[in-house]
């Protein structure tokens, strides 16, 4: 494998002077991630700069760095150093020859990237790059495409926004080949006057599609005809998946499995394939659905792809499960701890509801955020779900949780709670052998810590 960057190459792409030679396998804007090799961009927030942190990044080993100062170490220096990520980025997906996919949505984004990485690695080992835990936005973006190998094959971004605008602006940068909308929910409705102004944010995806390029679009969604006109104008192709008749790519019969996933027998045209899901849940088999609707896009292997989604297990955050001990044995603990909208909290619920429980199911679940004016009407709705899925109790955090509280009131056992901390407390004083707890909320509740705890257990 060749060097990622050298400095001629990383100076041509940002219009900056190197400092002399060098070449780097590894970029990063954090300095503690700084490894031995990597390049370490120098940026400036409004908490503070990454100028002074170069020390301490080429002591962990960087091999060069991207400045707008002055500084004794090997260099690039740019004018604006988030400026040159930008180029970076470019410069990646410019040299690139593979095939980019690029993913967006409401729910399910993240898995989804991860479950295709997975299915398009699985037939060329080493040839597919994605990027990491949830770099999606205006800074993870670039920085997932500067760090993609020269000789990447498929390349798979995810894509986020909070307001109107971001997707338009990242969609250029990446440039897919392939757009898929996982989606359509209430998140970030603080920002956006309803759902369907949602569903426009999100079809901004397709703008940067390049010529010939595939938009894959959910059929069973109320938005999908909004999403189609959306695709219309920039893709050579549209494709719709999902669980209902007349979707293009669509999951003609599921069978749930012994271990808790899924055995689908999927349709492509006039062609079917059966596979095994390890993922538990139907919100996953419609993502299966984009996944092979993507990798038959790319002209990958779609038996292959079956047996990635077969092998993958769950991811930390978004439907990881382990064992924690207990006094007198184990309780399952399913971590969805990462982050929760209506639609991911009514989803996990109801994989919660199939679950087979020895004793009791018990969930944890953190105040939704960035829900604007109709927040307490979301939280309130999740008392159906709740009930359905046959909780026996329930620990709820964060004030956002107050309508929640109320709603549930004579209905089942709760408490509410004001903080993670003292939702682990709770946690822990009642969890029993057999138990399946689910833990679910913002990422800003901090329930990970919770879940941390629970995993530690000796």
């Amino acid at each position: 494998m060749s060097a990622l960057w050298t400095s001629s190459e990383i100076a041509a792409a940002t219009g900056g002077t190197a400092s002399g030679a060098f070449a780097v396998s590894g970029v990063t804007f954090d300095s503690r991630e700084v490894g031995r090799g990597d390049l370490f961009l120098a940026l400036k927030g409004e908490a503070t700069d990454g100028h002074r942190f170069l020390d301490q990044a080429f002591t962990q080993g960087a091999a060069g760095a991207v400045v707008s100062a002055d500084t004794p170490h090997a260099h690039v220096r740019v004018a604006d150093t988030m400026a040159a990520l930008e180029d970076l980025g470019r410069a990646s997906r410019a040299r690139m020859q593979g095939r980019v996919i690029g993913v967006t949505g409401s729910v399910g984004k993240t898995g989804t990237k991860e479950a295709l990485f997975a299915a398009l690695d699985r037939p060329e080992p080493g040839r597919a790059h994605r990027s990491v835990k949830s770099y999606n936005n205006h800074t993870g973006v670039p920085l997932s495409l500067a760090r993609m190998p020269r000789e990447t094959r498929f390349g798979v971004f995810e894509m986020g926004m909070n307001h109107a605008g971001e997707l338009a602006a990242l969609t250029q940068i990446v440039r897919p080949h392939v757009a898929i909308v996982t989606a359509i929910a209430p998140a970030h409705t603080e920002f956006f006057r309803d759902e369907s102004a949602i569903a426009d944010a999100k079809g901004e995806i397709f703008q940067g599609l390049e010529s010939g390029g595939t938009a894959i679009v959910p059929f069973d969604s109320p938005h999908r005809d909004r999403l189609i006109a959306a695709a219309q104008p920039h893709a050579a192709r549209i494709v719709t998946f999902g669980l209902g008749e007349g979707a293009d790519v669509r999951a003609i019969e599921t069978m749930r499995t012994r271990t808790g996933g899924t055995f689908v027998t999927a349709r492509l045209g006039e062609r079917e394939l059966s596979f095994t899901l390890s993922q538990p849940g139907e919100h996953w088999v419609a993502n299966a659905m984009a996944i092979l609707a993507a990798v038959d896009a790319v002209g990958s292997d779609l038996e292959l792809a079956g047996l990635a989604l077969a092998e993958m297990g769950g991811l930390p955050g978004r439907g990881a499960r382990f064992l924690a001990k207990v006094d007198g044995g184990e309780a399952l603990v399913i971590d969805e701890s990462y982050n929760a909208n209506p639609a991911s909290m009514r989803a996990t619920l109801a994989v919660l509801r199939a679950e087979p429980a020895d004793a009791r199911r018990i969930v944890l679940l953190g105040e939704m955020r960035e829900l604007g004016a109709e927040s307490d009407a979301y939280h309130a709705a999740l008392a159906d779900p709740i009930r359905a899925a046959g909780v026996s109790r329930a620990i709820l955090v964060g004030e956002g949780m107050a309508a929640l509280a109320k709603a549930l009131e004579g209905q089942i056992d709760f408490v509410h709670v004001p903080d993670a901390a003292s939702a682990r407390a709770s946690l822990e004083s009642m969890l029993a052998p057999g138990d399946a707890v689910l833990v679910k909320g913002s990422n800003a509740v901090g329930l990970a810590s919770v879940v941390a705890s629970l995993a530690g257990r000796g």
